[in-house]
């Protein structure tokens, strides 16, 4: 195959992917208070200052904005602050999977919100250099701006952690998670500090499920349950490229029947801080 060739095919993959939902909903957005002023794209570039390549990006889906076109967009058509919300919308579930985005949506709203896993620490407690390991590590590799984006996404969701009123949250973690120490001894035990440092605050609780565990609930994989504001209970598993929100009463009942069990199986707080401190100094 000739460079041309690998060219020509590289860019049909491109034109192949659909645009991403989100910049294409905000991009119609635009699109419609534009037409709305009575602008072509060539009379509305020089407004904003910016080229009619970077207007038609934008609204076809194919571009973020600036935070500065948007603000300028936002002024110029008399957007009511529409563009702006749409944009801090859009930022959020920026560097999330698109099966994800609407359990991060709950999460915002939850009163409480239980997690078990055991394939790595939740993302709610990593640190970023666990967080760039565990994104780096596992194929495709991802751009570097594709990386950021995950990081901070992951980052900024710890808010929830200290936010107030308080979200009470409840963490049962594998023991082996810890122990696969995923970027090395140094990342993990400012991981296991962070986790310590997470224990500590009013409204979160922190237990390990021991390697050697003969009875155990979870074997059926990770899991989440979250309370709403109108106190409607949700859950949440995800496996490989696919994650599924959980409403069936039924399901959740049993969800919560696995989770009261994890909570007498797995070492208490007190004892999970002690056993983490004691990983910690092995490492």
């Amino acid at each position: 195959m000739t460079a041309d060739e690998a060219n020509s095919n590289d860019g049909a993959r491109k034109k192949a992917q659909p645009p991403d939902p989100d910049l294409k909903n905000f991009g119609e957005t635009l699109a419609a208070f534009r037409k709305r002023a009575g602008l072509t794209q060539e009379q509305f570039g020089p407004l904003v200052g910016y080229s009619i390549q970077y207007v038609a990006s934008v609204e076809q889906g194919r571009r973020h904005p600036s935070a500065e076109f948007v603000n300028k967009s936002n002024e110029v058509l008399d957007a009511f602050g529409v563009l702006q919300i749409a944009a801090r919308q859009m930022k959020r579930r920026r560097g999330l999977a698109a099966w994800f985005r609407r359990w991060a949506e709950l999460e915002e709203e939850a009163v409480a919100l239980n997690t078990y896993e055991c394939r790595s620490v939740p993302g709610l407690l990593q640190t970023e250099a666990y967080a760039r390991a565990q994104i780096e590590n596992v194929p495709p590799v991802p751009t570097e701006d594709e990386a950021e984006d995950r990081i901070a996404r992951r980052l900024e969701r710890q808010e929830l952690l200290h936010r107030t009123p308080y979200t009470t949250f409840s963490f049962i973690i594998e023991q082996t998670v810890f122990e696969r120490q995923t970027g090395g001894p140094e990342v993990t035990r400012a991981l296991i500090d962070y986790a310590r440092e997470c224990a500590r605050l009013p409204n979160v609780d922190i237990q390990i499920m021991p390697t050697v565990s003969p009875e155990h609930a979870g074997t059926d994989g990770p899991f989440c349950l979250l309370e709403s504001q109108d106190h409607q209970w949700w859950g949440y598993s995800e496996g490989q490229k696919a994650g599924r929100v959980i409403s069936d009463p039924k399901d959740i009942s049993d969800l919560h029947l696995q989770y009261a069990k994890l909570r007498i199986q797995a070492l208490n707080p007190a004892d999970s801080m002690g056993l983490l401190m004691r990983m910690r100094g092995s490492l």
